[in-house]
């Protein structure tokens, strides 16, 4: 029979809940501004319009 005080059964569970509050508590990473997030969506669905308008054009000239 093993006591309690061995080293084998030296766990503490007040220590990992301890370590969970702290992981729980920790201020998440900021994260950039939303305007230069907004900017690149906003290039990016300009480049599928610019880029639908040119096929549009080539096609129109190409049935003409």
């Amino acid at each position: 029979m093993s006591t309690p005080s061995s080293p084998e059964n030296n766990y503490d569970p007040a220590g990992s809940t301890q370590m969970f509050r702290a992981f729980v508590e920790e201020e998440p990473p900021q994260q950039p501004a939303a305007s230069a997030a907004g900017g690149s969506k906003a290039g990016v669905i300009l480049g599928v319009i610019a880029a639908v308008v040119v096929v549009a054009v080539v096609a129109w000239f190409a049935l003409s």
